[in-house]
C-alpha cells in the first residue's frame, strides 16, 4: 500500500497530514499513519479545529472543565486546540529527533482575525510558541502584506514558523526575503540559527479552481485546453524562484552558521474537479527538500495509485511560464486571481474561526455547572 509513499519520501518530499483531531491522537490513528504511511508532520488550520471540536468526539471533559472555571470562550479554544497540538508534538517527537529538527513538526495557526495587523500577529505568535512549549511546533503565519513584518520579528526571536496562503509568485519572494531577514536578525541577536525552521505554504488546488473557472467563461477550445495546469505551473515556478534564493551569497552567509533552507510546502493538495486525477497535486509536484501536506483522502490515494517517477519540476520552468503566459493572454489577470485567493483565505478561516468560537460557548454554556 505504502510503496508509493516511500518513494515519495525517497526522493526528498516529506509527506505531512493536513488534518488533527483528538480522537485521532488518542485511538492511535496519528501514530500509525507515522509507523505504516511515511507521514513525518502534521499542518492544522482553523477550519480543521472547527470541523474536529464541533463534531466532539474526545473534547467533551475538556470542555466541562473550561465551563466548571468560567474561561472565556477565545481562551476555552485555545486551551482545546494547544492540548491538542502539544499531544501531536509528543507523537511526532523521535521524527523530530531523528531528523535532527526538519520534520516532525505540527503546525499551529494565529488567529485568523489578526491577519491585518502585525503586532498582534507577533504577540499571538509568542504566545502559541509559549502555550504550546514543544520545540517541534510551527507557527502559522498568514502571507499577508502585515504578515510579512510578523514572519521576520517571529523568526528573529528564534521561534520557528509555517508561512500559511501562499498564492503568488511575488509574494512567495517576498515571504522568502522575510525569512532570511529574520535570520539576519537572529543572528544579530546571537541565536542558533541551526534551530530555527521554516516552511512555505504554497496552495496549488484553489488556483486551478479559479483559473478554470474564468477558461470556462473564455469557453473557446484552446481555453479549454489550459484547465488544470495553471496551479502545477505556479507552483513549479515557485520552486525555482525557491532554487534561485538559496543559493544567493546572502544565503551562503546564513548558511554557513547552520541556517536551514525554508522549504517550500505544497498546500491545499486535495484534487477539487473530479475531471482530474486525485493524485495531481502529488504525483507532479515531486522535488528534493520539499513537503507536501495531505488531507487523509489525498494520502490515501497517493498510497494506493500515486504515480512517482522522479524529480516533476526541475527543468519544466520554461513550459510552466508558457502556461502562465497562455492564460494571461486570454484575459484573464494572474494578479486579480491571486489576489482574491488570498482575500478568500482569510475570510474562509475567519468564518470558520466564527463558527468555532460559536459552537464551542454554546457546549462551554450547556455543560456550565447549575449554581447551587
Amino acid at each position: 500500500m505504502t510503496d508509493a509513499l516511500k518513494r515519495l519520501s525517497d526522493e526528498g518530499v516529506a509527506i505531512w497530514l493536513d488534518d488533527l483531531s483528538r480522537k485521532r491522537i488518542t485511538s492511535g490513528n496519528l501514530a500509525e499513519l507515522i509507523d505504516e504511511s511515511h507521514v513525518v508532520g502534521v499542518t492544522t488550520n482553523p477550519s480543521i479545529f472547527q470541523k474536529a471540536i464541533s463534531n466532539g468526539d474526545g473534547y467533551e471533559q475538556q470542555l466541562a472543565d473550561l465551563a466548571a472555571r468560567k474561561v472565556t470562550v477565545e481562551e476555552a479554544i485555545r486551551m482545546i486546540t494547544t492540548a491538542d497540538v502539544r499531544d501531536a508534538a509528543d507523537i511526532l517527537r523521535p521524527v523530530f529527533d531523528r531528523t535532527d529538527g526538519q520534520d516532525g513538526r505540527v503546525s499551529i495557526e494565529v488567529d485568523p482575525r489578526l491577519a491585518h495587523n502585525t503586532a498582534a500577529t507577533v504577540a499571538e505568535a509568542k504566545q502559541l510558541a509559549w502555550l504550546v512549549d514543544r520545540p517541534n511546533t510551527l507557527i502559522k503565519i498568514p502571507a499577508t502584506k502585515a504578515g510579512l513584518p510578523a514572519i521576520t520579528e517571529v523568526i528573529g526571536r528564534g521561534i520557528s514558523v509555517n508561512v500559511t496562503l501562499i498564492f503568488s509568485l511575488e509574494r512567495y519572494r517576498e515571504v522568502m526575503d522575510a525569512y532570511v531577514s529574520g535570520l539576519e536578525k537572529a543572528r544579530s541577536a546571537g541565536l542558533d540559527l541551526s534551530e530555527i525552521h521554516s516552511v512555505a505554504s504554497f496552495f496549488v488546488s484553489r488556483v486551478d479552481t479559479e483559473i478554470d473557472k474564468r477558461l470556462d467563461g473564455v469557453g473557446t477550445d484552446e481555453a479549454k485546453a489550459l484547465k488544470g495546469k495553471s496551479a502545477l505551473a505556479n507552483a513549479r515556478l515557485a520552486y525555482e524562484a525557491y532554487e534561485e534564493v538559496f543559493s544567493s551569497d546572502r544565503w551562503a552567509a546564513l548558511e554557513r552558521l547552520g541556517a536551514n533552507k525554508q522549504r517550500p510546502l505544497w498546500a491545499s493538495t486535495g484534487v477539487k474537479d473530479p475531471a482530474y486525477k486525485d493524485t495531481l497535486y502529488v504525483d507532479d509536484l515531486v522535488a528534493p527538500n520539499t513537503v507536501n501536506t495531505m488531507p487523509e483522502a489525498t494520502l490515501e490515494a497517493a498510497a494506493d495509485h500515486g504515480q512517482v517517477t522522479g524529480d516533476t519540476v526541475r527543468g519544466t520552468y520554461d513550459e510552466s511560464r508558457r502556461v502562465l503566459a497562455a492564460v494571461a493572454e486570454l484575459g484573464i489577470s494572474y494578479d486579480d486571481v491571486v489576489q482574491l485567493l488570498e482575500d478568500e483565505g482569510v475570510e474562509k478561516f475567519e468564518a470558520s474561526w466564527n463558527d468555532l468560537l460559536k459552537s464551542t460557548e454554546a457546549e462551554l454554556e450547556r455543560l456550565a455547572p447549575t449554581e447551587a
